[in-house]
């Protein structure tokens, strides 16, 4: 009588114990990920990854064999396309999913968390529905607005009237002898680079008179590494004598950056407010986050036709891994500060 072969049965019993315990690790390193933000852990995620994928697929073969698996992994090719195309028409935009990759946006989104977006059809009755506030600018305002857009490069900072070089966003706690002034962010960060401080008394930006948009600061508190201080923000935006405040209540957009701006990718920010010249809308934004909007950190306003769509489902975590398999692994900064919201 024929002896039956058992190893079959405990290889693939191995096999999928293996993977289970892949999976276990892999779960396990998104969660370290999402806490420690670290890029061993981030380059062990991918390798968890792509031995999972191998592990399935060797399994697949082994108990379907070529061909049939061959055809599964087209049919669920197929399908996340499938899936994928059906969300670009229902939500009405060409990418319906983003991962959150900066820190921009806390409390209200993390890093790592996946947002489902819807598109704008209509940009005008967006603003409208939403009641944000819209600035009308002639041609003429406009185009001065973008050929001077260097001078709305300049974010607040306190300094002391003896030392201009020595400047911070938080407000100095040794003495109360500080005074505010608007610093240019593009002069700041050439000099940052050459890493001489010195040089930042020349970044001192000139007069607001003659910009199309002014700059007003207050003073907030920012929580650093779980310590708090008093920091310097932009409290609010003069535009034609209409002063706008952040409103919480706005909706969180993305829009795609240009080559002349310094933020790269799609940016998932709140919208401020919108300038409308002629047809067209352009978009004032700013991270929850940031102690000013994004055209003072030198990103130009977003044309509406830039607007991939609004959040309208925030998932977190999920988002870890398109991060981790597009290669933003690194630890980005200001993970470990937290403004407080208006």
């Amino acid at each position: 009588m024929a002896q039956r072969n058992h190893a079959g049965p405990r290889n693939a019993e191995r096999s999928e114990k293996g993977l289970w315990i892949l999976y276990c690790v892999l779960l396990l390193l998104i969660i370290a990920y999402a806490l420690a933000n670290n890029i061993i852990i981030g380059l062990a995620i991918l390798i968890a990854v792509v031995a999972i994928v191998a592990l399935e697929l060797k399994a697949s073969i082994s108990s379907e064999g070529a061909r049939k698996s061959v055809i599964d992994i087209g049919v669920a090719i197929g399908a996340a396309i499938a899936v994928f195309l059906a969300l670009t028409i229902v939500l009405g935009t060409s990418a319906p999913i983003d991962a959150v990759a900066s820190c921009s946006m806390l409390p209200n989104l993390h890093r790592g968390d996946l947002v489902v977006l819807h598109g704008i059809s209509n940009f005008s009755d967006f603003v409208s529905s939403n009641n944000i506030t819209v600035i009308n600018m002639s041609a003429s305002e406009f185009s001065r607005l973008q050929n001077g857009m260097h001078n709305e490069f300049a974010s607040f900072f306190a300094y002391s009237p003896s030392n201009m070089s020595q400047i911070s966003q938080i407000v100095p706690e040794s003495s109360s002898n500080f005074k505010v002034g608007l610093y240019n962010t593009a002069c700041l960060s050439q000099y940052s680079y050459m890493g001489d401080s010195r040089l930042y008394g020349s970044c001192f930006a000139p007069d607001q008179s003659a910009n199309p948009i002014k700059y007003n600061y207050s003073i907030g508190s920012i929580e650093i590494n779980g310590t708090e201080f008093k920091s310097i923000d932009t409290g609010s935006i003069t535009i034609n004598n209409i002063t706008i405040r952040p409103n919480p209540k706005n909706p969180i957009m993305v829009y795609r950056t240009t080559p002349s701006d310094t933020f790269s990718g799609d940016i998932i920010h709140r919208l401020y407010a919108v300038i409308r010249t002629g047809n067209s809308y352009y978009t004032l934004t700013k991270g929850d986050n940031n102690q000013a909007l994004d055209i003072q950190f030198a990103n130009y306003p977003a044309n509406s036709s830039d607007v991939i769509g609004y959040v309208v489902l925030d998932i977190p975590v999920a988002g870890y891994l398109k991060l981790i398999l597009s290669g933003q692994i690194g630890s980005v900064p200001g993970c470990n500060t937290l403004l407080a919201q208006n």
